[in-house]
């Protein structure tokens, strides 16, 4: 008789599909982004509100990850809330980090890790790691206005396709612990686990 949750047992991990490839951030990438970033810091909370309610705007299926926000229809109260513009400057703060962090790449890429670990906490799927930075680009474009050009464009959307890559590995990481500790637990108490039977 096999375990109440033997279905939970993890895939090997060379069978984990759909790795985002991890794209790298050239010196002039980073340059770039480190110049603008001034610009857009000066309007960091705004920026985290346009971004959110973009987000929700353009993706509601989003909604689903974010407690708080899941049943506001209106998007004008969302623009208002107190919740939103918190969450819009913690996202805001990491990607602070992030720019601070850029030319210390073992540093960034353990704290992005372990956001993308924290994320499957969360419940919050690899799909919608890069819809954050398509709005963040979006938000961002008016901010910067002469300023924004194409290699800046090119610039952000590397800084995020490299974030989603290492975020999803975090993710596929957590994931793959959480159920090997599911499977342990299975394999070291069958008694307790029949009981959640």
């Amino acid at each position: 008789m096999g375990c109440a949750i033997s279905g939970l047992t993890p895939k090997p991990v060379g069978e984990v599909k759909d790795e985002a490839p991890i794209v790298h951030l050239t010196v002039e990438h980073k340059g770039l982004i480190k110049d603008t970033w001034k610009v857009i810091q000066e309007n960091i909370a705004k920026v985290g509100i346009i971004m959110f309610v973009g987000l929700f705007e353009t993706h509601p299926e989003c909604k689903d990850v974010f407690f708080l926000f899941r049943d506001v229809e209106d998007l004008e109260r969302l623009r208002n809330s107190k919740e939103l513009k918190t969450h819009g400057l913690r996202i805001m703060h990491f990607i602070e980090k992030s720019v601070a962090r850029l030319d210390q790449t073992e540093r960034l890429d353990q704290m992005i890790l372990d956001l993308g670990r924290s994320h499957y906490r969360y419940n919050a799927p690899p799909k919608y790691y890069m819809y954050v930075g398509t709005e963040f680009i979006r938000a961002v474009q008016p901010i910067l206005k002469e300023r924004w050009t194409h290699e800046v464009e090119e610039a952000w959307k590397t800084l995020f396709q490299h974030m989603a890559g290492i975020m999803k590995k975090g993710y596929l990481e957590e994931e793959i612990n959480q159920r090997n500790a599911v499977a342990n637990t299975c394999r070291e108490r069958p008694e307790k686990m029949l009981n959640v039977i």
